[in-house]
């Protein structure tokens, strides 16, 4: 049975953001009083991809290259995407579904529709209707920032170029891309920084980061992305620390944790991933209340985005379950 977003009603409608959190300020393990306050301003929005399932439907298409999924993307989006839900819908979705006032779109999800001012149009007008703010656009499939061949590196920076437009068009402060390269350590790192350097620039213009996840290779290693970020030094590039894209390769995992910490000082966003809980709403493989401490002691405030990835519940139940175990830690950290 399709799940809609109109069969729940929220009973306990406690605020997303915490308050009167003096008395924990002389708490052992609390954090400085600062530090506290940051995590007494979190807020949560919902990253897209929480509901691709519902978007794409039966997902079986697969692509003899990179180059061949953004041509079938761009030209044809719609044989690709039979869900029960379109990007159009996503606005409603977060606030009907989850009374959360706040969305991270993905490119693909739109992918034809970059520079359709129509669209676009009626893309923040339905967000606007359900008193939503955008934040960010999550880009993919736009080719490698860091590609060591100049000319793709140029065609990938000036590919994400609409993406920027689209923010800014949107009142989002961020698009999210990816960092790829390949070649050395020192090679990667140099390729990366002047790529993002350069789209950065373009950033600025409209008022848009440029802003970096953890997201396989190199970028999942937290030393490495903290090392493009020194090098790019860019008032509009920064990262996306997300708490569950550590997988290097399929032989190497990076410590979670210690990637977070070290992405936090560049962070302009954070991703809040989950897949599976146990019984007592706990999720199984990452500890909330560690990387909340971990977050709020690097004096982070503002919107912490979910994106559930789980199998053992449905989309709509584990975003359910993942806004209940955001709000506990909060609570506890208060």
């Amino acid at each position: 049975m399709r799940e809609t977003y109109s069969r729940r009603k929220f009973i306990n409608k406690t605020g997303l953001t915490l308050a009167g959190v003096g008395a924990a300020l002389a708490l052992p393990g609390c954090g400085t009083p600062e530090q506290t306050m940051a995590s007494a301003k979190f807020k949560i929005s919902l990253a897209e991809w929480s509901i691709h399932k519902h978007i794409f439907g039966e997902r079986n298409a697969t692509f003899a290259s990179p180059e061949a999924q953004r041509l079938a993307y761009r030209t044809n989006l719609s044989q690709y995407l039979n869900g029960d839900l379109t990007n159009l819908d996503f606005a409603q979705v977060a606030r009907r579904e989850f009374d959360l006032d706040a969305i991270e779109y993905v490119n693909v999800f739109f992918f034809d529709n970059a520079r359709n001012e129509q669209y676009l149009s009626e893309l923040k007008a339905r967000a606007d209707g359900e008193g939503v703010k955008s934040l960010l656009i999550m880009c993919d499939s736009e080719g490698a920032i860091g590609d060591p061949d100049p000319a793709e590196r140029t065609a990938s920076i000036e590919r994400h170029y609409q993406w920027v437009d689209a923010a800014a068009y949107l009142g989002c402060h961020s698009i999210r891309v990816n960092a790829q390269s390949s070649g050395t350590w020192d090679e990667q790192r140099e390729l990366a920084a002047e790529g993002l350097s350069r789209l950065g620039d373009y950033g600025d213009k409209n008022n848009i980061n440029v802003i970096v996840e953890n997201h396989g290779g190199l970028s999942s290693n937290g030393k490495w992305l903290a090392s493009v970020m020194e090098t790019a030094n860019h008032k509009r590039v920064g990262t996306l620390p997300d708490f569950g894209n550590f997988h290097i390769s399929d032989t190497e995992e990076y410590d979670k944790y210690m990637g977070v910490e070290e992405l936090m000082p560049y962070a302009k966003a954070v991703s809040v991933k989950s897949f599976n809980f146990d019984a007592n709403g706990n999720e199984v493989s990452i500890d909330f209340d560690r990387l909340f401490k971990i977050v709020a002691d690097a004096g982070y405030s503002g919107y912490m985005g979910i994106e559930y990835e789980g199998d053992n519940l449905s989309e709509y139940d584990g975003i359910h379950a993942t806004i209940a175990l955001m709000k506990r830690v909060m609570a506890d950290m208060a």
